[in-house]
């Protein structure tokens, strides 16, 4: 019996050198890609560890005990973090989003937050600095994430009904303690809460209705997610999708709900309001209702490789042109042409051929 081979993080995602222009300087302001979509979001993903083992994003056949995740050293540093963020803010972003893995199994990650905070964008403004979490450990350190200057969070959850939640984690973590951060999170101010459910058919659309239940009139938005094909470990179909119209009407049989007009260009959910004043809902169609046409989203994987979609297959290596002696001028235009080059609307080409792409995880860049 031969012993099983392990390939090292580093090597199983592909990503080339960033091309840097010879005419390359200074970021000028806003880009905008080939399709004409601005650079707006930055999404950041801190760790590519999780607590969790939810089936759609690491389950445990493929993120076992065995599995080599990053080393530290592979790891940006904060100070490389926030190089990297303050020439994405120069370009014209204006959030950033922490993500994993699990975020806050980074350690001293309000360190980071407190960095992140301080950059202001070419008018002037703070950069809205926010983060998704498991709320795992939200609990303990909703204040300090709060007084580090984070501006909002987001919680995933996918049902509400204990025994479903700990099959989908595969971890056995009960609903309570999520909801214990949530709460945490509203006491210090980290409002509105938005709470994320990730919708697979025949594992937990059964608890659509009870998930709105207990969240209307909380203050919190709750927002619904079509299972969408990332990476290539979740063993998705189409058959398990239900789409974001089905959802809608599953919702507004027992609460009447109506549209609501987005709160900027580029939004991804659709939003919703219930007719009697208990709140907002949410829905996100990635597979049913692309909205390729106005992502405005760029994503830095944990050990710096920018990435332009999240059903992307390669990214750039921003981090060689960090330990490499390049200057932030070089740094800006890499990120430019990047930018300026970018085509991708997997979403809305999706087919059998795509779907058989050999796809980056989402643990590894964030939802």
């Amino acid at each position: 019996m031969t012993d099983r081979i392990i390939p090292i993080a580093e090597a199983r995602y592909p990503a080339r050198l960033p091309h840097i222009p010879e005419a390359g300087g200074q970021p000028v302001g806003l880009l905008a890609d080939t399709r004409g979509r601005r650079l707006h979001d930055l999404r950041i993903s801190v760790t590519d560890r999780c607590n969790f083992r939810c089936t759609y994003c690491m389950p445990k056949s493929v993120f076992g005990p065995d599995y080599a995740f990053l080393p530290q050293s592979s790891l940006l540093s904060f100070e490389e973090i926030l190089r990297v963020a303050r020439m994405f803010v120069a370009h014209g972003v204006e959030k950033i989003r922490l993500t994993g893995g699990e975020p806050l199994l980074r350690k001293h990650l309000e360190r980071l937050i407190e960095m992140l905070a301080s950059l202001q964008t070419p008018a002037g403004e703070p950069v809205e600095v926010t983060l998704t979490t498991n709320a795992t450990l939200l609990a303990k350190r909703a204040g300090a994430l709060r007084d580090a200057g984070l501006r909002r969070i987001t919680v995933s959850l996918d049902a509400i009904d204990d025994d479903i939640f700990r099959r989908m984690n595969d971890v056995d973590f009960p609903v309570s303690s999520v909801l214990e951060g949530i709460e945490a999170a509203h006491r210090v101010g980290l409002s509105p809460v938005k709470v994320n459910m990730v919708v697979q058919r025949g594992v937990n659309e059964s608890q659509i209705l009870p998930m709105a239940k207990h969240f209307r009139g909380t203050g919190h938005i709750l927002r619904f997610i079509e299972f969408m094909d990332v990476g290539a470990s979740n063993g998705w179909r189409l058959n398990d999708v239900m789409s974001a119209r089905q959802i809608v009407d599953t919702i507004n049989e027992a609460f009447p709900i109506e549209p609501v007009e987005p709160n900027y260009s580029g939004e991804v959910a659709e939003r919703w309001r219930y007719t009697d004043g208990g709140g907002e809902v949410g829905v996100i169609s990635s597979v049913s209702s692309p909205f390729c046409t106005d992502c405005t989203r760029a994503r830095l994987s944990t050990e710096g490789k920018l990435f332009t979609c999240l059903f992307a297959t390669e990214g750039h290596d921003l981090r060689a042109l960090l330990r490499g002696g390049f200057s932030d001028a070089h740094l800006a235009a890499a990120i430019s042409h990047v930018w300026t080059q970018r085509a991708d609307r997997y979403s809305e080409i999706r087919s059998s051929e795509t779907t058989g792409l050999r796809r980056i995880e989402m643990s590894y860049i964030g939802g």
